[in-house]
């Protein structure tokens, strides 16, 4: 096959690099550049696609022998994904914008590029694996749980599925710096990138105060409906936020508090105690299937955050002529309570190692118990 290597100038995509030539592949190396003015050093681990990176990347490619080149895709990452991270937040909801970029750039605007210059594939340094099933290739947990990424492909359909290759699934991270070491990558001890690559210094709030502005607002505490603190921005919070909430704990009975919830048209952010966090029942939209749509109920795995617990549940799919907006819906029901589940978030549902698919959360709460 011709394959695409996304290159990010890490040691993972210079690894799935050459083991995709090792594979016999015809191979390409791409460096996608996201940024619209890169700099030119990494922070540290922080942040990434920078001219460094870059260059990191293409050495990589010297080494292997392959062609090399960088793909601008700073105009469609900028619309899809930061403009829609700002957006979710000003709405109240936590986005995840890594989910996003791999919807929307790496197997969506990076694979139709690759497709239509006759490539057959891409292949990333994503810890993930496919498998050849029955109904088509599947997406599955990596054999590294420290490092699976099986949740942030979740948005992946079958037909992305069967032009992807992640060649790094069946081995852990200690073994994958060791090959690279061995290949003499000078990647080899380059730290990971971590946190939101479009945010070098980690500061979203800071960060989104840039670019939507202060909007004083009133933090109410949810028991008592009472006015206790003012913030600066309802889109600074998310539910589930313990820090940075800027209160007394001596005028609140010395308690810890969390946000409960965020609702952006007034501008309030609500607090309370850690019972009221819990939520046993999820709604989600903009359902995504990695492989045969399902629909009925079904007993799966939930999981909510990139490195979640994953909680068993029953998924009920909601027909489209029944939901709002004629798009099918996932209503959720976990088997425990679980903290810190907001709206915008994505929901992945797994069946064994299995990933089913996903859905994004517009309602999180108690189910309503029937009264024996």
């Amino acid at each position: 096959m011709r394959v695409v290597a996304a290159m990010s100038g890490g040691v993972d995509s210079a690894v799935a690099a050459s083991r995709m030539i090792e594979s016999g592949h015809d191979v390409v190396g791409v460096h996608l550049a996201l940024a619209k003015n890169a700099k030119t050093l990494r922070e540290g681990a922080r942040g990434c696609c920078t001219i460094e990176d870059a260059g990191d990347a293409r050495r990589v490619a010297d080494r292997l022998g392959i062609p090399f080149y960088v793909w601008d895709m700073a105009t469609p990452f900028a619309r899809d994904v930061v403009e829609d991270f700002v957006a979710e937040y000003e709405a109240g909801r936590t986005p995840n914008p890594c989910l996003r970029c791999n919807e929307k750039i790496k197997f969506a605007a990076l694979l139709d590029k690759a497709l239509a210059l006759g490539f057959d594939a891409v292949a990333t340094g994503h810890y993930a694996q496919i498998v050849d099933g029955p109904a088509g290739r599947q997406l599955h947990r990596a054999v590294d749980p420290a490092k699976d990424q099986s949740y942030v492909l979740g948005v992946l359909d079958q037909e992305q599925l069967a032009r992807a290759f992640f060649p790094l699934g069946d081995t852990t991270k200690p073994d994958i710096r060791a090959e690279a070491a061995e290949r003499g990558f000078a990647v080899a001890k380059k730290p990971d990138s971590h946190d939101i690559c479009f945010i070098s210094d980690g500061d979203t709030r800071g960060w989104l105060t840039q670019r939507l502005g202060e909007r004083e607002g009133e933090i109410v505490d949810e028991g008592s409906g009472e006015v206790v603190g003012e913030h600066r921005g309802s889109y600074g919070f998310t539910v589930g936020q313990r820090r940075g909430l800027g209160l007394e704990r001596s005028s609140l009975d010395g308690s810890p508090r969390y946000v409960t919830r965020v609702e952006a048209e007034s501008n309030r952010v609500f607090i309370g105690t850690a019972d009221l966090l819990g939520a046993d029942e999820i709604e989600a939209d903009h359902v995504r299937w990695c492989g045969p749509a399902a629909s009925g109920r079904h007993p799966l795995g939930a999981q909510i955050r990139a490195h979640g617990e994953e909680i068993p549940a029953v998924a009920e799919v909601i027909d489209p002529s029944d939901a709002e907006g004629g798009e099918p819906l996932l209503l959720v029901r976990l088997s425990s309570a679980v903290r810190g589940a907001a709206p915008g978030q994505s929901i992945v549902l797994y069946d064994g190692t299995r990933v089913v698919g996903s859905g994004t959360i517009r309602r999180a709460g108690r189910a309503a118990r029937v009264a024996s």
